[in-house]
């Protein structure tokens, strides 16, 4: 294993100190419990929009919060839950009386450690409300879940939901705007190679040269089906195809098309990948109004892409849109 780190068992909160001398205009770090909190937390009148999970996957969570976006975010160890105290720990930090929201990515720990901050929450006289994302199309169980996982849906669904918090909407309404964005929203994933986890040293799983892995979690667990690698036509149309047709997303559609790095893939090859899925999706009368390319949720070095399609109206395009100032992404201000 060859990585830039010097304890694996310090990567998570050296990493979260270079986190907050890089951003300390939009950010702040709390530690022991680890909580990556906006600088200007807690904001008056405001819901706070809180999410979290394992680390391994910047920027998804703590690049995502700041002005129009996270509130807080809560990391785990890398590919694993963060605990209930620390979930709640964001939650005392950046909650008043507008109320939170938490983002809850469908794997097992993530959904009972969430859940039992938010009872220990309401225990101290906040209301809190959860949303679960399951928006990756590929299996319906898996390694780390029951039901679907929850992907790259994740980072549209906590940037739409931020800006709705941040224009001050009530809980009730980003909470149900939470749920549609959910609704709405797919994803599919592919990969080239695997990811190695610090603390285990060695690949996640094996693949042969030629293989790939078609329909991979963010934490390496197995996809739909393993398959030779074949050219980047041949592979962007079979997940334009696993994700179109199970929405199903429709000529005339509006959407947002989000092409994904897990974290190796260069973005010569990822925006490559994006043209050819522009192609395909035009093809089908599908009008892609929005667009995000990069690594933004990512399966530590992992070589693989993964599309993700969100159904826009003129609300969910308004509030894509609308200012946001994070480590990962900034418009608008």
């Amino acid at each position: 294993m060859k990585k830039i780190i010097n304890d694996p068992a310090n990567v998570v909160a050296e990493s979260l100190r270079g986190l907050a001398a890089a951003h300390a205009d939009v950010l702040r770090v709390e530690y022991d419990p680890d909580v990556v909190i906006r600088a200007d937390a807690p904001v008056a009148g405001k819901v706070a929009v809180i999410s979290g999970g394992g680390s391994g996957h910047e920027p998804l969570h703590g690049g995502f919060v700041g002005h129009g976006m996270l509130a807080a975010a809560v990391p785990g160890a890398v590919f694993t839950s963060p605990t209930p105290d620390a979930v709640q720990a964001a939650v005392t930090a950046t909650t008043g009386e507008a109320g939170a929201l938490l983002i809850v990515k469908n794997y097992t720990g993530d959904v009972l450690n969430f859940e039992t901050a938010a009872e220990l929450a309401a225990a101290e006289g906040l209301e809190v409300r959860s949303v679960v994302i399951d928006d990756d199309v590929a299996v319906k169980d898996s390694t780390y879940t029951a039901g679907r996982r929850g992907v790259g849906g994740t980072v549209l669904l906590e940037k739409i939901t931020g800006a709705a918090a941040e224009r001050g909407d009530s809980l009730d309404a980003v909470t149900a705007l939470a749920q549609k964005v959910i609704g709405q929203v797919r994803s599919i994933g592919v990969a080239l190679t695997a990811p190695t986890v610090p603390h285990a040293g060695t690949p996640s799983f094996d693949l042969e040269e030629n293989e790939i892995e078609f329909g991979i979690g963010i934490h390496g667990e197995p996809g739909r089906e393993r398959l030779p690698a074949e050219p980047a036509d041949a592979l962007v149309s079979r997940m334009v195809d696993a994700v179109v047709s199970d929405l199903p997303f429709a000529a005339g559609d509006r959407v947002l098309l989000f092409t994904n790095s897990m974290g190796g893939t260069p973005l010569v090859e990822l925006y490559l990948a994006h043209g050819i899925a522009e192609r395909l999706l035009a093809d089908r009368g599908i009008v892609v109004e929005r667009r995000l390319v990069g690594p933004y949720i990512t399966s530590l070095e992992m070589q693989g892409m993964s599309l993700t399609l969100l159904k826009l109206d003129d609300e969910l395009t308004e509030l894509w849109d609308a200012p946001v100032n994070t480590a990962a992404l900034r418009w608008g201000l």
